[in-house]
């Protein structure tokens, strides 16, 4: 597994949970706003210092008096033909597991949640279903996505689905279409774009949504979820 961060602890980004994330290097996205192109970009990742397994796992060791959970993002955690087994790792000291994915992958996303191994999962919804491909940067199979939504929508665990707001990639009416698509559901949130070290340098010069923007895309869409914020 290559393991490119981890963040120690954090409070925001396991709900409810005390919890450390592990960044895994790869994606199969190339979503041009993104900011972590050091987990996405091949050139990128190989500058990164690396953490062996075993040094992560002796930190959960240290851990497990301290921490209820696990957050496993990247990049795209799917990727990676071990994630079953290194997440089976994790469950077996005890901790909850929170996955982070662009929903690509509904096979993997369908065995890691019957085998048990998930106990919430936070999908990135990219863009409108026609514009998924300009919204990814590469082409993919928006069936896999649709699929990975009617797959948590029929899980028994907690999840939400969450959409980074981009000018230029998405509008107002972009959004409403997204809500229309996820609902019915109960959690949906609105991200805003940082311009900051974006996988397509051009987006670092694109100017963020405002605050009043965003508020009135969510109001438009408020209705169709039981939550519905914006983070």
């Amino acid at each position: 597994m290559q393991i490119c961060g981890l963040q120690k602890v954090t409070l925001i980004d396991f709900p409810g949970k005390v919890a450390c994330t592990v960044f895994l290097g790869g994606c199969n996205f190339r979503c041009p706003w993104c900011y972590s192109k050091e987990l996405v970009l091949p050139q990128n990742i190989a500058l990164q210092p690396k953490i062996s397994e075993k040094q992560f796992f002796d930190f959960l060791k240290t851990r497990q008096e301290l921490l209820a959970g696990v957050v496993v993002c990247g990049g795209e955690p799917t990727i990676h033909k071990e994630l079953p087994q290194f997440i089976k790792k994790i469950k077996k000291m005890n901790f909850l597991v929170k996955l982070d994915t662009n929903g690509s992958n509904p096979r993997a996303l369908q065995r890691l949640l019957k085998d048990r191994l998930l106990d919430y999962v936070a999908m990135d919804v990219k863009a409108p279903q026609a514009k998924y491909r300009g919204a990814a940067g590469v082409t993919i199979d928006g069936a896999d996505i649709a699929k990975s939504i009617e797959i948590l929508k029929a899980s028994k665990i907690d999840f939400e689905f969450r959409t980074t707001v981009v000018p230029t990639i998405h509008t107002k009416e972009d959004i409403i279409r997204i809500a229309k698509w996820l609902s019915p559901a109960k959690k949906y949130y609105l991200q805003n774009f940082l311009p900051i070290k974006t996988v397509s340098q051009a987006f670092e010069e694109k100017r963020p949504y405002s605050n009043e923007d965003l508020l009135d895309i969510q109001k438009a869409i408020v209705p169709l979820f039981e939550i519905c914020e914006i983070r």
